[in-house]
């Protein structure tokens, strides 16, 4: 199925959303929460799985619907139909501070494969599905499990990603390591695996984990420099303790000791 042709703009730096501008009878699918704002004419509706196989049959539909719950996403995403004679926009915003990355698939051979978490909104036709991985070490090491998600079609798609981003031209047999929960998406003609740090102070004391991706070119490679992991772990390791509040909170010693500290209570 062709994609539909949809025009966008990215506004912001830190939190960005993305507005999608919709001829007359276009549609965009988009995750469930990610909304931001509409126009007035623009109809909301709820579709198993992508919307790529809604001419289906029921048996297909729900092939679809399963694979997104493979990849932790709901069963349901939903369409936004521009139902005016006019063009109209819907806005759709980033989960976390980072990056909302375009990614015409027509220019990537029709692939693109992310973290699980990573999309955000299509053009509808775009299929979003899953992607296994095929060595055991890469599934049970690689940061991403044996699961991630590919984005297939000719069409626009949006991925967003955590912190600063940065994007990679690799040439054929040029390798980047990579600390495997950095890791937005790559081009289908990536090779990815994973490789053991090496050394015993390395890995036990050297707090990167015991091992890192390798990404092997030819290809485009997007890292992030705030996975949504490591955030999470940052504000549960500064969060108050048993009961809601510090033992020194609010105490002269208490603050002292923060001023001490500084950034050490992470």
């Amino acid at each position: 199925m062709q994609a539909h042709e949809i025009d966008y703009h990215i506004y912001g730096e830190e939190m960005q959303y993305v507005e999608i501008e919709l001829d007359p009878q276009e549609i965009v699918i988009a995750e469930a929460g990610s909304f931001m704002m509409m126009d007035n004419g623009i109809t909301m509706e709820t579709i198993f799985g992508d919307g790529s196989q809604q001419q289906s049959g029921l048996f297909d539909k729900l092939l679809s619907a399963g694979k997104r719950v493979l990849t932790g996403e709901s069963l349901f995403m939903t369409a936004y139909i521009n139902q005016n004679n006019t063009k109209s926009k819907a806005c759709f915003a980033s989960p976390y501070p980072g990056k909302i990355i375009p990614i015409d698939l027509s220019q990537f051979n029709g692939k693109f494969i992310c973290q699980k978490d990573a999309f955000l909104c299509a053009a509808k036709g775009v299929s979003v599905g899953i992607e296994f991985s095929r060595k055991l070490g890469r599934g049970l090491f690689g940061g991403e499990g044996f699961i991630m998600q590919k984005i297939e079609g000719d069409g626009m798609a949006f991925v967003h990603s955590g912190g600063t981003l940065a994007k990679r031209e690799l040439a054929p047999g040029e390798i980047l390591k990579v600390d495997t929960g950095c890791i937005v998406g790559f081009t289908k003609d990536v090779d990815y695996d994973i490789e053991f740090i090496g050394g015993i102070k390395n890995s036990l004391f050297g707090g990167e984990g015991l091992f890192y991706a390798t990404l092997r070119g030819p290809g485009t490679v997007y890292v992030q420099s705030l996975p949504f992991s490591r955030l999470a772990d940052r504000i549960i390791a500064s969060a108050p303790k048993a009961g809601g509040s510090g033992r020194e909170e609010g105490s002269l010693l208490g603050g002292l000791g923060r001023m001490l500290d500084g950034d050490n209570r992470f």
